[in-house]
């Protein structure tokens, strides 16, 4: 009994030695698991911020590679407006804008950037808002005036983008088998791509147009849908409408005349170069023509085509076989009786013929 008493005292004592050097105080640091889930949370911070369409951002070219960047004020801004965001960060939600974005510089989340060109171009008042081309700056801080942040990591896509990605197989299959479409189907196929084309050709017309006639008459730039022709934009975005403010300096009445001069004088070249009704109609018809032969073809017609065409080909060979032989069975070359060369078949029946004739008159 003593001795299993002074085996557990001294299982005790060794526990009791143990827990300052192998055990853990509750209200010591968490585990290394709990620190690597606390630096997660500023790149799911990061990430639900990038994704957030409040945040107006631009895409812009950083030593040869296309980033995505915001300013530093439109990110207070944000953060203002949307404090709820701050929650993701649990402990340190409430931590200030500037802290937030130090540390997003720190975990190489975001780096600081700054214009290229800092000179004002000529003909423009002040540099432009949004610039496309950035490079790195040299002090890593965050920053309200005048500084941009592009973000350094790849931005997942959504499960939508992943599954319309494997559409693009099939749809690439279904152009190419196009051919092969229902009359109906083709129809409808070529008057809604028409359609789209002809309806994207009248908006950059109008386009155009606005923007030359408000530039000659006014003086004022105005561009109506402005981002129609942007790379990267959202579809909301793309159909904007409002044109975009002026920012730069007005033209002078001598370039808004010379540009009306030359606007004249294309648009009395093209109307003394323009087509008649005859090669309108020439040009209508070979195009119709084409539509047709793509419309109306089949695989049916195709292969009565085809099969037309061998048995063309069948016939002509065999007529070709039974002339051959034919002349085969007549010697197509005669010997001469008198030893001189030979001659050929029609030259030895006119010979014959005339001996035949001959010997007619001598007998008569």
């Amino acid at each position: 009994m003593k001795k299993s008493g002074g085996v557990e005292k001294k299982r005790v004592r060794r526990s009791s030695a143990a827990t300052p050097t192998g055990g853990r105080d509750p209200n010591s640091d968490p585990p290394p698991k709990k620190q690597a889930a606390k630096k997660d949370v500023f790149q799911l911070f990061a990430e639900k911020v990038r994704d957030h369409k409040d945040l107006v951002s631009r895409w812009a070219v950083l030593q040869e590679t296309r980033v995505e960047y915001f300013r530093g004020k439109d990110f207070v801004n944000f953060l203002k407006n949307h404090p709820e965001l701050k929650d993701i960060l649990e402990s340190d939600k409430n931590m200030e804008t500037e802290d937030i974005a130090n540390i997003l510089l720190e975990k190489n989340l975001l780096v600081r950037c700054d214009r290229v060109v800092k000179t004002v171009r000529p003909g423009k008042k002040k540099l432009s808002t949004w610039p496309a081309h950035l490079e790195i700056f040299p002090e890593q801080e965050f920053s309200e005036n005048d500084a941009f942040f592009a973000w350094t990591f790849v931005k997942r896509h959504p499960l939508w983008q992943t599954l319309l990605s494997f559409c693009w197989p099939v749809l690439t299959l279904a152009i190419c088998l196009f051919p092969v479409y229902p009359h109906r189907a083709k129809l409808l196929i070529l008057y809604s791509c028409a359609g789209i084309l002809l309806l994207i050709l009248s908006l950059l017309l109008i386009r155009a147009t606005v923007f030359g006639a408000s530039y000659i008459i006014l003086g004022k730039r105005y561009w109506f849908f402005p981002n129609i022709l942007a790379e990267e934009a959202t579809l909301r975005e793309l159909f904007r409408f409002w044109p975009k403010k002026d920012e730069e300096e007005r033209p002078k009445w001598t370039t808004r005349l010379f540009y009306a001069v030359v606007a004249v004088l294309v648009i009395l070249l093209m109307r003394h170069h323009a087509p008649d009704e005859a090669a309108r109609a020439r040009y209508q018809k070979r195009v119709s023509n084409i539509i047709d032969d793509v419309i109306e073809w089949s695989p049916t017609l195709a292969l009565s085509g085809m099969m037309e065409k061998q048995q063309s080909v069948v016939n002509g060979t065999g007529c070709s076989n039974t002339s051959s032989e034919a002349n085969k069975t007549r010697p197509e070359h005669a010997a001469s009786p008198d030893g001189g060369g030979t001659r050929t078949f029609e030259e030895h029946d006119n010979e014959v013929i005339d001996e035949d004739a001959n010997e007619d008159k001598q007998n008569d």
